[in-house]
């Protein structure tokens, strides 16, 4: 096992890999931009280092600070957590080259999942459905508005090396196609340093759900189940639960199989997440693999009662999994929502000074989140504060065990999406398990007033 691991994130996740390092006997680095210098993962860390202003791409993005904090500290190796550098192949080379162990998957399986249009190629080859589409980069309009024709309207372009929802533009008829996919490139551009795309199929009214799994260097493979991530504004997650209401244990069991076969068909280590669409009909296709721990790797916590970042670390180590497939059972029902500090009806980012803290608790409620009163909100980074994860017996309980945990969070000094959250678990669609990645769009649309008389 490790002795020290430097942890090459910030906030919640940084603070989540402490814990469990500290329960395996760890010591940790914590890295810091001076914005960052009063943060509570810099606080609870056995040692810190500063690595360079707010800038992302002059801290936590500079990938030569990273890794000479970690020479400097002599740390073994380096956990990304999720964002960031988490799903950067180059520096997961450059870990190897200096000696240092990534925690996560080898560079050249986070590059062939990375790609989507390779990652779509390699799931044809080994039989996982996948949204009618192209088969690699589509080079022009051109092409585009040939396959568009061929798989008819409404199409999404997508970019080839995205992820969260940037690089995404849905066409839903021929006349809107040539700007919206040089929309798309421009942006998988600026946001990834690559512009190209591929085009697929706009399943409408799916659901997005998703399969944990995990891999070691034994041989062993296993998913942890499903997690139904459906609740988005703009592609951009905002409430997830597990099970999912959608799947019987017949469809999850073939689910479960095509996430273990497209894990199994890049020889997949550590945990990563197979991602799907399920349509109104049952019929599932894979979208892409998230190389890395999720935001959402809570629910599946709770769920569960396996700890997956212990999990990360023990497989990075060379060990085996600490439990065979037939140890994981699903107990309950669980939620997770995310807390952003931002305003909940115009979605603009809120940083700033937090005044009063007040965290929910009590029977099946679980908080992550590296805030606390007086600390303050940097504007440079994601939104993000907390995620309040809630869980039950029941769905039901689960719904109203959340309810209370989000009446009684209380955040002052900034805005946050609080009021929102609180909204939708109330919303009688959600409460009756009647949802699809257009819940957030009939949700936020206001119903048009009759008029009368």
């Amino acid at each position: 096992m490790f002795r020290k691991i430097l942890i090459a994130n910030r906030g919640e996740i940084a603070l989540r890999i402490i814990w469990a390092c500290q329960e395996l006997g760890i010591r940790t680095v914590a890295i810091h931009s001076t914005a960052d210098a009063d943060s509570l993962h810099v606080k609870f860390a056995d040692e810190d280092i500063c690595i360079g202003p707010p800038r992302n791409d002059e801290s936590y993005l500079n990938v030569s600070a990273v890794i000479s904090a970690a020479e400097i500290t002599d740390a073994e190796a380096i956990h990304p957590g999720y964002g960031f550098l988490a799903e950067s192949a180059h520096f997961a080379e450059v870990c190897r080259e200096c000696g240092l162990t990534f925690i996560g998957p080898p560079p050249d399986v986070i590059r062939r999942m990375g790609d989507k249009a390779e990652a779509r190629r390699t799931m044809i080859e080994v039989g996982v459905p996948t949204v009618p589409g192209s088969q690699g980069v589509v080079r022009d309009v051109d092409e585009a508005a040939a396959l568009a024709e061929e798989i008819a309207y409404p199409v999404l372009i997508k970019a080839s090396a995205g992820g969260g929802g940037r690089g995404m533009r849905l066409a839903r008829e021929a006349e809107e196609l040539a700007h919206q996919f040089e929309a798309a490139r421009a942006e998988a551009a600026s946001a990834f340093g690559d512009s190209d795309v591929y085009v697929e199929k706009y399943v409408e009214e799916s659901r997005h759900v998703e399969f944990q799994v995990l891999g070691d260097a034994h041989g062993n493979l296993v998913h942890l189940f499903e997690r139904e991530c459906s609740i988005q504004r703009r592609h951009q997650k905002l409430l997830e639960e597990s099970p999912s209401t959608a799947l019987d244990d017949a469809l999850r069991a073939r689910m479960a199989d095509a996430a273990l076969r497209a894990a199994g068909a890049v020889d997949y280590r550590n945990a990563g997440t197979v991602e799907f669409l399920l349509d109104p009909t049952g019929e599932f296709y894979f979208i892409e693999m998230n190389t890395r721990i999720q935001v959402e790797h809570p629910v599946t916590e709770m769920l569960t009662g396996i700890d997956l970042i212990k999990e990360q670390i023990r497989v990075a180590a060379g060990e085996p999994l600490s439990f065979t497939q037939e140890e994981v059972e699903m107990n309950g029902h669980a939620i997770e929502c995310r807390i952003n500090a931002e305003d909940p009806d115009t979605f603009r980012p809120s940083p700033g000074k937090i005044v009063t803290f007040h965290p929910p608790g009590g029977p099946g409620v679980r908080l992550d989140t590296a805030c606390y009163a007086e600390a303050v909100v940097p504007p440079y980074y994601d939104s993000m504060i907390a995620k309040v994860v809630a869980r039950g017996n029941t769905r039901g309980e689960a719904i109203l065990r959340m309810r209370r945990a989000l009446d009684s969070f209380v955040v002052e000094g900034i805005s946050t999406n609080l009021p929102l959250q609180q909204k939708i678990v109330r919303e009688e669609d959600f409460v009756r398990g009647r949802i699809s990645t257009g819940f957030m769009d009939r949700f936020l649309t206001p119903e048009p007033k009759v008029k009368t008389g």
